[in-house]
């Protein structure tokens, strides 16, 4: 079997797993002020002097939850495009003001924000923050370097389907799963909607969502704080309040029973498969057994899930698994692949583990080996400015307090079994209660995955990530 690419282009998502990758064992937050700007905009700074460089992340909130109906994708072209020129300088100019200096300047849209990130010498603090404003508040939104972002964005998505869609099941399970929820709606678009997308939708997208009430602005480095705050305060004195009401979300509702998505691959040698359901939402109570579980059964490599097969059965070279927690639950999920005549095997085996898991849970050693793991393998996750700045980015976003990093170490030594009882019966989906997704070649696999529920079906080459209809 073949080596597979989990990631495929930068349409491809990354799984989400449930251990969070930013706080560790020993780590408290450093000291950081939490300011509300005269017009509504929120300026966080976390001074540090280790190295002289700063990092920042601003939020922009909305991102692809408020991308107008029927048209994924503009959340996407509205951030790729606040590289691509802003204030006096045109695409190429911003880019070699940033380059000049030695910084770093991106912008991407996610599920729920817009978030544009890099980082500065602390020298040229100045120039970060004018950079900042200029994309912010006066991007150019050019013409061609539209047309020329969004023909690319689309190639992106073709090269990833030709060459290892594995990056892309996630989209499609999203969709299969959420359905019309926002959720199920690719922030990265598809190609059919990302051609239907007009310079105009563009523009009209940032005048409703940019505005100093969607807007969190956080740095962390070696800053001068009193500097940078009236240079902030003043520079993004002008921007108003979005001209709409931030997107409300529901939460989703769980899948009984089990339905199947086949998308067909013809010539394809493996099988790749997303096993999911709605899971929990980033404030979930019992986030620290949810981590220590997901790492014993999906999230490492030890785990249950990679070691029957992989390691066992040989039948896949990895298998994981994760939750994706936004502001409502986002989906767990379990992803592999395997050759093609061995899909039902490997998706057999699959499903066993999961019903394992909530038949047998998990043991006190087990339970002590994750914690160990956990604890002992994030320390260096909040060592750097950047890592910092996405800290209190995800605080921020989700509404979450400073408790969330400061008693993580705590919370994950007073696990018990029953807590890890608890988390597996609320948390993670009975193993007949699932979609299964499966890029493959269907006229080798569709009697395999038939027995596992409804079939609907697409094809790779459909410009979308929806199934026909039935």
């Amino acid at each position: 079997m073949r080596h597979a690419t989990w990631v495929a282009g930068t349409a491809a998502a990354v799984l989400t797993l449930a251990v969070p990758v930013a706080y560790s064992a020993g780590v408290t937050m450093p000291s950081f002020a939490r300011t509300v700007l005269p017009n509504g905009a929120v300026l966080v700074v976390m001074p540090r002097t280790d190295v002289p460089l700063i990092a920042f992340t601003a939020l922009v909130r909305g991102g692809g939850v408020a991308d107008p109906v029927g048209k994924p994708g503009v959340a996407s072209l509205t951030a790729g495009l606040l590289e691509k020129g802003a204030g006096a300088r045109d695409a190429f100019a911003f880019a070699d003001a940033v380059e000049g200096a030695g910084g770093s300047f991106s912008a991407a849209a996610g599920t729920e924000a817009i978030t544009v990130a890099g980082q500065f010498l602390a020298k040229d603090q100045g120039l970060m923050v004018e950079l900042l404003a200029d994309a912010l508040l006066r991007p150019r939104f050019d013409a061609a370097e539209f047309d020329s972002l969004r023909k690319r964005q689309i190639e992106e998505l073709k090269a990833a389907k030709d060459s290892d869609p594995s990056g892309l099941i996630r989209l499609y399970g999203r969709r299969f799963l959420f359905g019309d929820h926002p959720y199920g709606s690719p922030a990265s678009g598809s190609e059919r909607s990302l051609a239907a997308i007009t310079r105009e939708d563009v523009l009209a997208y940032n005048r409703a969502n940019f505005g100093a009430d969607r807007l969190t602005l956080i740095f962390a480095g070696d800053v001068d704080a009193d500097a940078l705050t009236k240079a902030v305060t003043r520079a993004f004195s002008g921007l108003a309040r979005a001209a709409t009401p931030l997107p409300a979300l529901t939460s989703p509702p769980r899948v009984t029973g089990r339905r199947v998505l086949l998308i067909d691959q013809p010539g394809a040698a493996q099988t790749h498969f997303w096993l999911a359901n709605t899971g929990v939402a980033r404030k979930f109570a019992d986030r620290a057994p949810l981590d220590l579980v997901n790492t014993l059964y999906g999230g490492r490599f030890t785990s249950i899930l990679n070691t029957e097969l992989r390691i066992k059965s040989g039948l896949s070279y990895g298998a994981v698994s994760g939750f994706t927690r936004g502001s409502v639950p986002g989906e767990f999920a379990i992803r592999s692949f395997t050759q093609t005549d061995t899909t039902g095997k490997a998706i057999d085996l699959a499903l066993a583990t999961l019903a394992a898991l909530h038949r047998d849970g998990v043991t006190e050693d087990a339970l002590g080996s994750a914690r160990n793991y956990v604890l002992g393998q994030f320390p260096q996750q909040l060592e750097t400015a950047s890592h910092w700045v996405g800290a209190l980015a995800e605080l921020e976003l989700y509404g979450l307090d400073r408790s969330y990093i400061d008693g993580y170490t705590a919370a994950i030594e007073g696990v018990t079994p029953a807590a890890a009882k608890r988390v597996i019966s609320e948390a993670f989906p009975a193993a007949g209660d699932l979609v299964i997704v499966v890029i493959g070649d269907a006229a080798k696999i569709r009697d395999a995955v038939a027995k596992y529920g409804p079939l609907s079906e697409t094809t790779l080459a459909a410009p979308d990530f929806r199934a026909r209809p039935q």
